[in-house]
């Protein structure tokens, strides 16, 4: 909504929520994962950032299993 841009040009990035969901993530996860994506847009070229939010993914994933 609001993009001044045509619908045929990249301007932004969508993040579907299916797979999140599927798992049974509620408000409050995908409010953590927000915030790690926001860390790492933030700054790409820091590894300590993207080791921790790796460590916060894999943990937060292993409460939320995929069924299977």
């Amino acid at each position: 909504p609001n993009d001044p841009q045509s619908p045929f040009v990249t301007s932004g990035l969508r993040i579907g929520s299916p797979a999140i969901t599927t798992r049974g993530f509620r408000e409050a996860e995908c409010r953590e994962l927000t915030g790690w994506i926001c860390d790492i847009l933030a700054d790409l070229d820091n590894e300590a950032i993207i080791d921790r939010v790796r460590s916060q993914v894999a943990a937060l994933c292993a409460r939320f299993p995929v069924y299977g």
